[in-house]
């Protein structure tokens, strides 16, 4: 396995836990929280101080958790029976962190202490230089005179994004590199980029959920990263499952330590086959000749579609109205999943289950609407979908419930100088988080960015705005590590808008739609679905007629609509039980004529 030499700086990180205030943090240009000493003249007091070892000592332990046979230059420090253990020796630097309910902050030396080389105590094979050390022109001689002598010991090196040319130079000669910036092309192969996120190599890359991090410092979470991958490729393991131990190691590590190769391979074995599930699941979704009933009408849209045909708008309407469709005879033949409103998920069927409970019972999939509408972007009149904040929490809510799907909807407005650049940027980014989120709580996403249909745009500018924002979008998703297999886009057809002088004909709609996907949507993704988006009934399904018969595709295509589907009932119910047979054969009659739709004709 080989031996290593760390270089680096020993730091013992202090950390008080304060008693509560709150407004006193602000965050800096790199978005770390740093306490406002000045917030006013009363003092602050701790309750809990605990001592742990940093900088080299942290990359010392997972190394030796590892398997790998590790030292620190120059210090007396070794782990034994679990624990790291000091003889005689001053650490080199202090740090305090302090705490605040789930915020961190750092009290630092103003200088560091200076980082030399000591030879080893045995021959080595390799030579890490640590995050936490000082690289200086002095120690680079120092280690360009012991690699003169040592020339078969390799060098792997971590360069921080403030590192000096000296640094940068450096990691030229290293065979290993962790950065956290992108590197000049020669160094790509061999650099791991280690952001407070992702860790990536060429196009390989994984994403960490640091919200789990026990109150590490982020120093640490990447020295962490860092041992890890070394030790897991000294262990024999390539570069993504190298990066797969370190994400688990970041993640589950606490102030008492790392934890063992044996325990991350169990955590990342039980990660992987939740994966494989999330994949099947979304699959499931695709089910070949079914659609995706979406019955996911806001409080507010709902309201507008009562009112304009006098229905009462309550809770037992409501309730009514969407037990119409669920209790549809044979509506697992024509549907894989059904798309809930909150309130609809906790209502109950006839029979006295929950929504979620029936649908399931039929072998349809329950699944849920989590945005919360839109908000106005900042100095702008364009829209941005809000409902981030406590997303995580949520997630895990609705899985419990038995939920196992969610959608969240951006809206595009089309005028002569909309959608700006910064909504689409804001809204595929904000898209690409709400679907991280779904996926770490083993939930499938449906991203639906529509360029919504009410306006006067022909179908060309359509076609071209689609696919724009489609690029953004999967460019967004991949950068934050989204698993395509297991995720679901839902778009509008390319057609002319609403108000434009020469509505699009189906030809035209198919052949269309069926390029901009072509050209705009990765092979590898799950599954594509269509929403109606404000067109007819009837023009729905000739447009998703058109559109199967441009097929076949890389990818599963269908159908996602809410009122091409569920109009028709709604008409025949207007709010009275008496004709919700009515209603329901109204809706078994769009069933089959949208899923005949989906058959090449």
């Amino acid at each position: 396995m080989g031996s290593i030499l760390i270089v680096g700086n020993i730091v013992k990180d202090i950390y008080l836990r304060l008693d509560e205030r709150q407004n006193v943090f602000e965050k800096d240009s790199n978005n770390v929280p740093w306490l406002n000493l000045g917030f006013d003249g009363s003092s602050h007091k701790f309750f809990r101080r605990t001592s742990v070892y940093g900088g080299a000592a942290v990359t010392l332990e997972v190394l030796n958790k590892f398997g790998v046979d590790a030292e620190i230059s120059g210090a007396k420090l070794r782990y034994e029976n679990g624990e790291l253990v000091e003889n005689d020796q001053k650490t080199s630097d202090y740090r305090y962190v302090l705490c605040s309910g789930e915020k961190i902050s750092y009290f630092v030396p103003s200088t560091r202490t200076h980082t030399s080389l000591s030879a080893p105590s045995r021959p080595v094979d390799w030579v890490f230089i640590d995050k936490s050390a000082t690289i200086t022109t002095a120690l680079v001689e120092s280690l360009e005179t012991f690699f003169a002598v040592s020339k078969n010991t390799r060098l792997a090196v971590y360069v921080s994004k403030d590192a000096s040319e000296v640094a940068r130079n450096l990691a030229k000669r290293a065979t290993l590199i962790f950065s956290e910036i992108t590197p000049p092309k020669e160094l790509v192969d061999r650099t791991f980029i280690i952001k407070n996120d992702t860790i990536s190599i060429n196009d390989d890359k994984v994403t960490w959920n640091l919200a789990k991090t026990d109150m590490l410092t982020h120093l640490t979470v990447h020295s962490i990263a860092a041992a890890s991958i070394i030790g897991a490729l000294f262990s024999g393991k390539n570069k993504l499952e190298s990066m797969d131990l370190a994400k688990a190691n970041v993640e589950n590590a606490s102030l008492a330590g790392a934890l063992d190769i044996k325990k991350l391979e169990e955590i990342v074995k039980k990660e992987k086959s939740e994966e494989i599930d999330l994949e099947m699941m979304a699959k499931s979704l695709m089910t070949l000749k079914k659609g995706i009933l979406a019955a996911d009408e806001s409080g507010g849209s709902i309201h507008k579609k009562f009112e304009s045909m006098n229905i009462p708008d309550d809770f037992e309407h409501r309730r009514d109205y969407r037990n119409i469709f669920f209790t549809t005879k044979d509506l697992e033949k024509f549907v894989s999943g059904v798309i809930l409103f909150d309130e609809t998920a906790k209502q109950k069927a006839d029979n006295g289950q929950n929504f979620v409970e029936f649908l399931t019972s039929r072998g349809i999939i329950p699944g849920i609407k989590v945005d919360q509408g839109l908000a106005d972007l900042p100095n702008s009149s364009e829209k941005y979908t809000k409902g981030l904040d406590g997303l995580d929490e949520r997630l895990k809510e609705y899985y419990q419930m038995g939920l196992r799907f969610a959608k969240w909807r951006a809206a595009f407005e089309v005028t002569e100088s909309t959608p700006t650049e910064n909504a689409i940027e804001k809204n595929c980014e904000i898209l690409a988080k709400y679907a991280l989120l779904c996926q770490q709580t083993h939930i499938v996403p449906i991203v639906e960015p529509e360029v919504v249909h009410d306006g006067n745009y022909s179908a060309k500018h359509c076609a071209l705005l689609t696919g724009k924002i489609l690029d953004v979008l999967f460019e967004k998703l991949k950068e934050l590590g989204v698993r395509l297999e297991a995720c679901i886009l839902k778009c509008n057809m390319v057609l002319a808008g609403k108000q434009f002088e020469t509505q699009s004909t189906p030809g035209e709609v198919g052949e269309l739609t069926a390029k901009t996907l072509r050209d705009h949507v990765p092979k590898e993704l799950a599954g594509v679905v269509f929403l109606s988006g404000g067109q007819g009934v009837e023009q729905s399904t000739d447009n998703l007629q058109a559109v199967t018969n441009q097929g076949p595709f890389p990818w599963p295509v269908t159908f996602s609509f809410a009122r091409a589907l569920q109009g028709p009932a709604l008409e025949a119910w207007l709010g009275d039980n008496n004709n919700a047979d009515k209603a329901r054969s109204a809706f078994y009659d769009r069933l089959v004529a949208n899923t005949n739709a989906l058959i090449k004709h």
